[in-house]
């Protein structure tokens, strides 16, 4: 019997999502999250999707859940009552979703105790992830040592920008003293949904330039060239960029200085007011896209201000991507805001006629979880909409690694 599953890990400060996909045929065979770890009232959510298990349904238990390691070993048991235990041979690996890779990784990589130092000296660039993501490959190493374990980095799609792109135009001893640069997030899903929108054009994906606008929560945009990251809007942190839920996106610099000298803010301060109250939710108290598009509907200022600052930057960054690609075959929208809020896409590419952009309007309204174009007929450019799936390219990635 040929091992073809993977298990998907991303373990985050609390929690911890999961997913087992059998490479073969690339289904997925159970998911789940485990949620409020460390509390008296942690959750599991398990769901079987396949085998035995899927007759009796999604299962939950609420109790308390002391750490990362029980739980894990909660997951473990979930599986195993599904006849897919972690035990059993035909796990191929465990992939990690790491959020930085820092410039050393660049690619998928099989986690070893160097490779595990690393990415705990890269702590400092993402103090809020990576720590989450050491325990989680920690814990997992431990429960099933003899298989590989391999991190797969949000940085790493990324780091094939230019490094004029790359580069803050800041004292370069400085920069390099303080690994100050560009590195880009939400990789794993501009690299999957690229390729998909390749897939849907028909085209090999060496042919094709795309612009992927990520729109969760966090938002990210990319300029893919022929399959390559060539720009994105993220930075050293997930700060900079699109306005997104909590996060300012692209700012001023010198506001932190004017906070700091007139308005007496800490650093901390300042942290927390740009990626915690800022976005949609510091300019009209709603981060979710769907409240925001409620109020604006209903006449709410605060809302309609926050909604149109939000296609504005989306915009800029389409206009400023189809300048750095040249030629755009495609614009692609993914995540939660980009694949539901059919007014999002229309709004964003509303003017754009210029630049080969239009949308069917009765195809743009439609929600469907399918990869589909939503563009006018007579467009030059394509417009998609591409559900992401980070997990599937995770575990594509790490299986790859391991059956080479």
């Amino acid at each position: 019997m040929t091992a073809s599953r993977v298990l998907v890990l991303n373990s985050g400060s609390s929690s911890v999502k999961y997913q087992l996909l059998d490479m073969a045929d690339r289904s997925r065979l159970a998911s789940g999250l485990v949620e409020r770890i460390g509390e008296e009232t942690s959750r599991l959510v398990h769901e079987p999707l396949t085998g035995p298990g899927a007759e009796g349904g999604r299962r939950e238990q609420v109790g308390p859940i002391a750490d990362h390691g029980a739980a894990l070993k909660a997951v473990a048991a979930e599986l195993a009552a599904d006849g897919m235990g972690l035990d059993s041979p035909e796990l191929a690996a465990v992939g990690h979703r790491v959020v930085h890779g820092g410039t050393r990784f660049t690619r998928p990589t099989v986690i070893d105790d160097e490779v595990l130092a690393e990415i705990r000296n890269l702590i400092p660039l993402a103090p809020l992830h990576n720590p989450a993501n050491v325990t989680g490959i920690e814990v997992a190493r431990a429960l099933r040592a003899d298989i590989p374990q391999v991190a797969v980095f949000d940085t790493a799609f990324h780091s094939t920008m230019p490094e004029y792109v790359a580069r803050y135009a800041i004292d370069a001893a400085t920069a390099d003293a303080y690994s100050i640069r560009r590195y880009g997030f939400h990789g794993t899903s501009h690299a999957y949904v690229s390729r998909a929108t390749a897939e849907l054009l028909g085209r090999p994906v060496e042919d094709v330039n795309v612009i992927v606008l990520h729109l969760g929560n966090g938002a990210s945009a990319s300029a893919v060239r022929g399959g390559v990251c060539v720009e994105t809007s993220m930075g050293l942190t997930p700060l900079e960029g699109l306005v997104m839920g909590t996060r300012s996106g692209d700012v001023d610099p010198a506001v932190v200085f004017h906070l700091a000298r007139v308005g007496g803010f800490s650093v901390d301060e300042i942290d927390s007011l740009l990626n915690k109250k800022s976005g949609l939710l510091g300019m009209c108290g709603d981060n979710d896209m769907r409240e925001v598009l409620r109020r604006a509907g209903e006449g709410d200022e605060a809302a309609s201000l926050a909604f149109a600052a939000y296609v504005h930057r989306l915009k800029k960054y389409i206009g400023a991507y189809s300048a750095v690609l040249g030629r755009v075959d495609a614009v692609t929208f993914t995540a939660g805001v980009g694949e539901n809020a059919h007014q999002v896409r229309a709004a964003a590419l509303d003017g754009l006629a210029e630049l080969g952009l239009a949308l069917d309007p009765e195809a743009n309204a439609v929600r469907s979880g399918e990869p589909r174009l939503v563009s006018a007929e007579y467009a030059r450019v394509a417009v998609a909409v591409v559900p992401t799936d980070e997990e599937l390219e995770i575990a594509t990635q790490a299986y790859a690694l391991v059956t080479q």
